[in-house]
């Protein structure tokens, strides 16, 4: 879902979660060692934390590091402490391979991140030559986990959800369906397509695919077609910011049906700003691995200890971080119970590799596993709209 220009779910934090911007080793113990070091466990922690992109970053970045602290402060991992090495790549390709190199001399052992899908590309370029183990709480674009075994992703992709939609879709009855969608994103096309192919296998008749342009404010000519085709539902796949306006605005058109998006509508409500008012939303229906409707005592208690760290509510982005760290570090664990040694760090970075490849983590946006690459098997929600609160609708499994 994320690219390197446009990201869904905008986080507003406050300054507890922008304190420490820029390079720094945050360690919940001491100071780092020098490279191979079996004294402390070093791990990177990269993603944009200034630039257009930041809010997406910080929010992973704060969900990760609040992980690393209960490791921390229960022991850290066979008595060892979890040293985070956290560098800023600004949103860019380029400087995202900069601070790849730099934690590879700095003696890291593993990586979690990136977190926009353009600089995770050059990052899992880059570390195949070095067998890095990574994983990306967000990186969604299809080609991040391709390029080697070494690349994991917690998030679902932008085919996934295409799909997962159009299933839904035909599950609720549906058979005619418009498209409204960022022409310019890699994400809201990706999921498009994905969605039409699969709609169009399952009977599904898409009556008109209707593209815009980034930065539109206005979107009643394309809602005006849409409309015209008499749809079951539109499929807006789009971020938070655009889908608000589009459903407002196929409202006062006399738009009555049913919306469908994808994760991008995550923080449509219970933000600081009104994007689409509860009776527009009411009845419509998008997929997320995360909502803080979810009254699972795990996912509850994430809540708890998020609100308590950093004075603010969780989103998508910040539990996609949580479970990232989580995926890392419990694959860290069995190498060390295994005997692993980071001064043998060839052989430790290929049993992290293998150690994620084949466990799994009850993470808070699912139960997560690998099954042949890189992909995560696990569940999705689906998450309504009823009087002007979000609840879950329906779980697909993985």
């Amino acid at each position: 879902m994320l690219n390197a220009i446009s990201r869904r779910g905008f986080v507003r934090l406050g300054a507890a979660s922008v304190a420490g911007l820029g390079a720094a080793s945050v360690l919940a113990g001491c100071g780092g060692g020098p490279k191979g070091d079996d004294s402390v466990i070093k791990v990177g922690l990269m993603g944009p934390y200034s630039g257009d992109v930041a809010q997406y970053g910080l929010a992973v970045r704060n969900g990760a590091q609040l992980y690393v602290k209960q490791i921390n402060d229960k022991g850290g991992i066979n008595g060892k402490k979890v040293e985070l090495t956290v560098q800023d790549e600004k949103g860019d390709a380029t400087e995202a391979v900069n601070v790849y190199n730099k934690m590879v001399e700095e003696g890291v052992v593993a990586i979690i991140g990136d977190v926009t899908s353009t600089p995770s590309i050059a990052v899992a370029q880059a570390s195949v030559k070095d067998n890095m183990p990574l994983v990306s709480a967000s990186a969604t674009a299809a080609d991040f986990i391709t390029y080697g075994p070494n690349a994991f992703r917690a998030c679902i992709t932008d085919p996934f959800q295409g799909r997962v939609m159009a299933d839904f879709a035909a599950k609720q009855g549906y058979k005619t369906v418009g498209t409204i969608f960022n022409s310019g994103g890699d994400y809201e096309v990706g999921v498009n397509d994905a969605f039409v192919k699969r709609a169009q296998e399952k009977g599904i008749t898409v009556t008109t695919q209707q593209g815009y342009a980034a930065g539109d404010v206005d979107f009643k000519a394309q809602l005006t077609s849409i409309i015209a085709t008499n749809p079951d539902a539109i499929l807006s796949p789009n971020y938070y910011q655009d889908d608000g306006k589009i459903v407002t605005q196929a409202r006062e058109l006399g738009y009555k049906g049913v919306f469908l998006g994808a994760d991008g509508w995550a923080s449509i409500v219970g933000g600081d700003q009104q994007y689409a008012s509860a009776a527009d939303l009411e009845g419509c229906f998008y997929d997320s691995s995360f909502v803080a409707a979810n009254d699972a005592p795990n996912v509850q208690d994430f809540i708890k200890a998020y609100n308590d760290e950093y004075k603010t509510q969780p989103t998508n982005f910040c539990a996609l971080g949580y479970d990232a760290a989580m995926i890392m570090l419990s694959a860290i664990k069995k190498v060390e119970e295994a005997g692993g040694k980071a001064s043998d760090l060839e052989k430790y970075k290929q049993s992290i590799i293998e150690a994620i490849a084949g466990g799994s983590v009850d993470g808070v946006t699912g139960t997560i596993s690998y099954s042949g690459n890189g992909d995560p098997v696990k569940s999705t929600l689906v998450i309504t709209f009823e009087g002007g609160q979000e609840k879950i609708f329906d779980t697909i499994a993985g």
